[in-house]
């Protein structure tokens, strides 16, 4: 990145999902303490705008329209999505220099070839999403050093709380793969009501709750949920968008997986753990969850 003049024009684009938008925060985090002079800006569909609102980090953030991206005239174009769309967007951007991942398709399109994760970090095993996006940056130019945690700022007046010492619980998955029983997540909320805490489930505007209704419930934006989880004493759920948005706040974190792994889905810095079976997620078992949260010294 040396090779940007003062004050030039980043577009870094996300496209989706809530997860993977989370975990680009703290590339964004690093690219500008390194080049502070920089107008960054992300393209990012509108339901994962919120995720990025309020970030410092940024100048600007643009729905994923190729006449949004050529107006905001990129001297750098960097993809973090890697699909076609985004292949093409970066090609027809209008940037002086293009970025993407080796691994992508369509490898013509670029002309900084971003190699593995491991080789610009010198490991050897699985790496984070957050260090595989964050590797990136280090490979443009700055600085290797620590992988902060993701940055979200909490948007406007924070939901009403059903206490002091909320636990935020999502039980709900885009799957029924990565998907807990409801029954059990009802077991874990008993658990933590007797303890002190005052459970929430939380879930989008489509997703049912309705197994859920002996606890209050919030169906609300990301905003909401943002500064929701801000103030929580804990979160449970599953292998989801949420689970990072808790992390990112510090929020102790108890994650529950299905298909996907954890060393590279997991809580990022944060005090978190892991639930897993071989089975599946419904191999799961509710003993195994409250043996999670005493080791994070929640009492259930």
């Amino acid at each position: 990145m040396e090779c940007l003049p003062r004050g030039s024009r980043v577009a870094i684009l996300r496209l989706r999902s809530l997860g993977d938008c989370v975990l680009t925060t703290p590339a964004l985090d690093i690219l500008k303490r390194y080049r502070r002079d920089l107008h960054l800006a992300i393209f990012v569909e509108n339901r994962f705008r919120e995720i990025f609102e309020g970030n410092p980090d940024l100048a600007e953030i643009h729905s994923p329209e190729l006449g949004r991206l050529r107006r905001f005239r990129p001297q750098l174009c960097l993809n973090f999505h890697g699909g076609a769309r985004s292949a093409w967007m970066t090609e027809l951007s209008g940037a002086r220099y293009r970025a993407g991942f080796g691994h992508y398709r369509q490898q013509f399109v670029y002309n900084v070839h971003i190699p593995r994760a491991q080789e610009i970090l010198r490991v050897d095993r699985k790496v984070h999403t957050a260090e595989h996006l964050a590797s990136a940056i280090f490979y443009l130019g700055a600085p290797a050093g620590e992988i902060p945690r993701a940055k979200l700022i909490p948007g406007g007046a924070a939901p009403p709380a059903p206490g002091p010492r909320s636990a935020v619980i999502h039980a709900v998955a885009a799957t029924p793969e990565k998907t807990w029983a409801p029954d059990n997540f009802l077991a874990i909320a008993g658990h933590l009501a007797q303890s002190g805490l005052s459970p929430v489930f939380i879930g989008a505007a489509g997703d049912d709750l309705a197994p859920f209704r002996a606890y209050p419930t919030l169906q609300t934006s990301l905003s909401e949920i943002k500064s929701l989880l801000a103030q929580a004493a804990l979160f449970v759920g599953n292998d989801s968008g949420p689970a990072h948005m808790a992390a990112a706040f510090g929020v102790p974190s108890v994650v529950i997986f299905g298909p996907s792994d954890p060393a590279i889905w997991g809580p990022w810095r944060t005090m978190g753990e892991v639930v897993a079976a071989d089975g599946g997620i419904a191999g799961v078992t509710v003993p195994q969850v409250l043996g999670a949260l005493q080791r994070l010294r929640v009492p259930a």
